[in-house]
């Protein structure tokens, strides 16, 4: 493809000027953390790893933005006290 043909291309939805918090990407989620608030250590492990930026702790309750959330299963893998597994979107 020519250089000249680049222009007509539709714009790419992976930006790199669009942030993740102007783009839903939680309705194509297959699966989804799932937190066990007892089990919860707030040591914020899952905040500091979470590649979106999804997960926080707010008046010392953990918090996932769902509608940002892509499933990746980072903040499972790293929770020490096991307070968040992943289970499916459909039941």
């Amino acid at each position: 493809m020519s250089e000249e043909n680049w222009g007509n291309l539709p714009p790419c939805p992976f930006n790199k000027d669009i942030r993740a918090d102007q783009s839903k990407t939680g309705s194509w989620r297959s699966i989804r953390p799932e937190i066990n608030q007892g089990k919860c250590l707030k040591c914020g492990l899952c905040v500091t790893f979470c590649p979106e930026g999804v997960a926080e702790i707010i008046d010392r309750v953990l918090n996932i933005d769902y509608d940002y959330c892509k499933g990746c299963g980072i903040c499972a893998e790293e929770c020490p006290s096991h307070a968040i597994k992943m289970v499916s979107e459909v039941a």
